[in-house]
């Protein structure tokens, strides 16, 4: 599954973004969104574990963090803490939105796509997932968390047969492993067919759930 990445890093419209464009047929597009303080760069290790044929897109957020690096919620004092719905919205739209622009510029299908998310970009994936359920085809949220008001969203069946990969160490002392457990227990109550990996790790992928994450999505391309 290994492949030589060839990559560009360029700018579409106000977004900065790292891009691997597929080879051959079929084609698939998985996008890439980053934690707090990342940025187009952070996520690009996981490229590798794709063949040629899927398309990568990793975005670089819209907001730029205090610590640097960047994030997916406008700096607003007094709201630090786990986002809640309405914080991570206005970029879920305007993600939405540069992909729609940006694939039709080069021709790329983007009706449907894959999407992995470390911490805050899981959190947006999942925001995504639940608010256009059908444009999203696999879903994995690693070291991730619901954003506060998710129960609104995630009704019953509204998410039948959805394929997520959710990773989580037991040791993140950034977001707890109870959060998981919490995602995994809605996504399941709202239909989604849901592969869970723990493992003894902090706040990172741990090889363990790496290599249950390359299964995962093998599984999915079959």
């Amino acid at each position: 599954m290994e492949t030589v990445i060839e990559t560009e890093l360029n700018q579409f419209q106000d977004w900065t973004y790292r891009f691997r464009p597929a080879k051959g047929t079929p084609q698939q597009l998985l996008i890439l969104l980053h934690g707090w303080t990342g940025d187009e760069n952070s996520m690009w290790v996981f490229a590798r574990s794709f063949p040629e044929w899927v398309a990568v897109l990793a975005p670089r957020a819209p907001y730029p963090a205090p610590e640097g690096g960047y994030t997916w919620r406008a700096i607003t004092p007094g709201t630090w803490g786990l986002p809640m719905v309405d914080d991570l919205r206005p970029s879920a739209e305007a993600l939405l939105g540069f992909v729609e622009a940006w694939s039709g510029s080069i021709g790329l299908d983007a009706h449907q796509f894959d999407l992995i998310g470390f911490s805050q970009g899981a959190a947006l994936s999942y925001m995504i997932t639940f608010l256009h359920p059908t444009r999203i085809r696999v879903l994995a949220a690693l070291s991730g968390f619901l954003p506060r008001g998710t129960e609104v969203l995630l009704t019953p069946h509204h998410l039948t047969g959805k394929p997520v990969f959710v990773a989580h160490g037991r040791q993140d002392d950034m977001v707890s492993v109870e959060l998981a457990r919490q995602a995994v227990s809605r996504l399941e109550e709202s239909g989604a067919l849901v592969r869970y990996c723990e493992s003894d790790g902090g706040h990172k992928v741990s090889k363990e759930c790496l290599g249950g994450m390359k299964k995962f999505f093998t599984s999915q391309y079959n």
